[in-house]
């Protein structure tokens, strides 16, 4: 692969370059994506994990196809202007699969991916028992990323799961390897203790991702803590899915059990404002400006 491609700038390189740390959340479908945005977030990550829990009803085991989720990942690309990473799990097969992935996430908007080296089926990065494929097998799938985007806006993230598999320093030789290969940034999922963030912000290839999973295998750790042990990816992928999830629980309960919202509106967004959120006005008034007159 060329050099020049390489060191092909992107819209989430812009990101970094202008905030030097990026805080950012998962997204799972067009009104978290635009709530996302209007939260004032300078980017955006589509969870297979969360797809797969809001689409099709089933954990992330794998069970989630490309089609389903280069769909999906189009649908949120529409919808806002931030630039939106989205999820490619092992880029679903081998490098002519991965090849395949990229080019219809390119297609789809998207700004960018994480791919990962677990075997398929692949499991949540913070469940057990996962197993990689071997560290040849995965630098190729990273080669055929990279060659594919060429030049295009698209950045690589490249996910080793091998802390869990093998061990931290097979991990960090991964990221290295994946780096070299033209990568664009590292992330070693599921470090199980601080120290194991001190180790990995200190020895992987920059930028690299803190995956922050709210009772996962990872301690959660403050902004800059995390900015001071030397990662520049910090991720929320699941915040916004359990916060609905428990509001809706919430809300679907209390319904229920009084047969009725009475009384608990501030439970609930207002008409008004969820209105806001999704444009009404904007598209009220085009639609005005096409109106024929009499």
């Amino acid at each position: 692969m060329s050099s020049s491609s390489r060191n092909c700038k992107t819209r989430v390189h812009n990101v970094l370059n202008s905030e030097q740390t990026a805080v950012f959340p998962g997204v799972y479908d067009t009104l978290s994506a635009k709530l996302a945005e209007q939260a004032g977030f300078p980017l955006a990550f589509v969870s297979g994990y969360a797809v797969s829990a809001t689409l099709i009803g089933e954990p992330d085991l794998g069970l989630l196809t490309q089609t389903e989720m280069v769909e999906r990942a189009r649908q949120i690309c529409r919808s806002v202007d931030i630039p939106i990473i989205v999820d490619a799990d092992t880029g679903y097969g081998n490098p002519l699969n991965v090849a395949r992935t990229v080019r219809a996430l390119i297609d789809a908007g998207a700004a960018g991916c994480f791919l990962e080296d677990q075997e398929w089926p692949k499991k949540c990065g913070h469940m057990h028992d996962k197993k990689v494929i071997s560290k040849e097998e995965y630098i190729e799938k990273i080669h055929a990323a990279v060659d594919t985007k060429g030049h295009a806006d698209f950045f690589v993230v490249a996910r080793t799961d091998a802390i869990a598999a093998v061990d931290l320093e097979e991990a960090i030789a991964r990221a290295h390897a994946a780096k070299s290969a033209g990568a664009d940034a590292t992330f070693i999922e599921a470090p199980r203790s601080r120290s194991e963030l001190v180790e990995i912000g200190r020895q992987a290839p920059k930028p690299t991702v803190a995956n922050m999973v709210e009772e996962g295998r990872t301690p959660i750790l403050p902004k800059e803590e995390l900015v001071s042990l030397g990662f520049q990816l910090l991720l929320y992928p699941l915040a916004g899915l359990y916060a609905s999830a428990k509001a809706l629980e919430s809300v679907y309960q209390l319904l229920l059990n009084n047969g009725t919202t009475a009384g608990h509106e501030n439970s609930l967004i207002t008409f008004e404002r969820f209105n806001e959120i999704i444009g009404v006005d904007e598209r009220e008034a085009l639609g005005k400006k096409y109106k024929k007159k009499p």
